[in-house]
């Protein structure tokens, strides 16, 4: 029954209609994710979130501040380019002016390091080594992308949490992205503690320990979809999708998690899948206009065709920015940036300009 009505809203005419077109009362998110500034370039962070983030009716900032907030609980989980909370307040009050939603981003789990140099270890691993699950001989493939927190080391929820919540209250935050993209290593029989685990169970989890612990807040959790995702039926990969058998996770889970669904060089109506699974669901895009403007379609037909139900869980569409935001932000200005960086920002003027 769940593959017909799949196939169902698949071939619904993908007719193109505004994006701020809502369902009901329900608000379409016209977001951007950027990494937060450091201190010294909150005040240009503020300009331009005035200058060209309101003009294109951009409604929530997403920031990746991962480690890089001046922590008082945890200052020893603190990275080099940190931003106050007093740059926090600054961002908060300019968003608040212009009815910008600002939600905060930590990797959760996954992304606590970039390849196997230690000297690219973040924070939480730096400090509490033992916390880490052990990658044992992935370590040792060229290819090897990051390293994960050992979801059931006894200690790791006392620090974590206290990381969120501390998040939380600089940001005044009623939404929290945790990541948990890509996670590649988990379940490892290297880990004392997770060897055997069933590794959907131990994804799954996780994101229900964090969900649970932001709903004694009455904050909203959001996530990346892709562990959610059979990399090997349909055909996506590694990267968008599982390969290491966490996509079961997906019957295991609250589905008042907000799914965060990237798709970067294509369009592969995954929105619509974890909408008729029951979830909220915002599409994402990145540098290739033509892709963002295939996922606002499909957004948007789905929102305007389908059952009240699946169109309430349409939220809309959030373009992503993967490199630091004083380069996004000078091609605004007409410098010299990356080709990537071009691509992007072209990209997020392309789809801005269809909300």
């Amino acid at each position: 029954m769940k593959q017909i009505a799949f196939l169902i809203l698949l071939l619904a005419d993908l007719n193109f209609i505004s994006c701020a077109q809502d369902a009901g009362n329900n608000q379409t998110v016209r977001g951007i994710m950027l990494s937060s500034p450091e201190t010294k370039q909150v005040d240009k962070f503020v300009e331009f979130i005035e200058k060209e983030l309101v003009p294109r009716k951009v409604n929530h900032l997403i920031l990746k501040v991962n480690y890089n907030l001046e922590y008082e609980s945890r200052p020893e989980i603190r990275e080099l380019k940190t931003i106050s909370r007093v740059g926090v307040k600054k961002i908060l009050e300019i968003c608040r002016k212009h009815k910008i939603d600002l939600v905060p981003l930590v990797n959760c789990l996954g992304h606590q390091s970039w390849g196997a140099d230690e000297k690219n270890i973040r924070a939480l691993l730096k400090t509490y080594p033992e916390m880490e699950e052990n990658p044992e001989a992935k370590i040792k493939n060229p290819d090897f992308y990051c390293r994960s927190y050992c979801p059931l080391h006894p200690k790791v929820h006392e620090v974590i949490f206290d990381i969120l919540q501390e998040t939380i209250e600089a940001f005044e935050a009623k939404d929290f992205h945790v990541g948990m993209d890509e996670v590649f290593v988990l379940g490892e029989d290297s880990c004392e503690r997770c060897k055997g685990h069933n590794k959907a169970e131990l994804f799954a989890g996780e994101v229900n320990k964090l969900n649970n612990f932001f709903k004694k807040s009455d904050v909203r959790m959001w996530m990346w979809g892709d562990r959610y995702l059979d990399g090997k039926v349909t055909g996506l990969g590694k990267w968008q999708a599982a390969f290491n058998e966490t996509h079961p996770a997906i019957d295991m889970v609250s589905k008042d998690v907000i799914i965060c669904d990237w798709h970067y060089k294509i369009a592969p109506h995954t929105a619509t899948h974890f909408a008729i699974e029951g979830f909220s669901v915002i599409s994402c895009s990145y540098h290739m206009p033509e892709i963002a403007t295939q996922q606002l379609q499909e957004m948007n037909s789905i929102r305007k065709e389908s059952s009240e139900q699946i169109a309430n869980r349409m939220k809309g569409l959030m373009h992503t920015f993967w490199g630091s935001t004083s380069e996004f932000m000078k091609a605004f200005e007409g410098k010299e940036v990356s080709e990537k960086t071009k691509e992007a920002y072209k990209t997020f003027l392309s789809i801005s300009a269809k909300w």
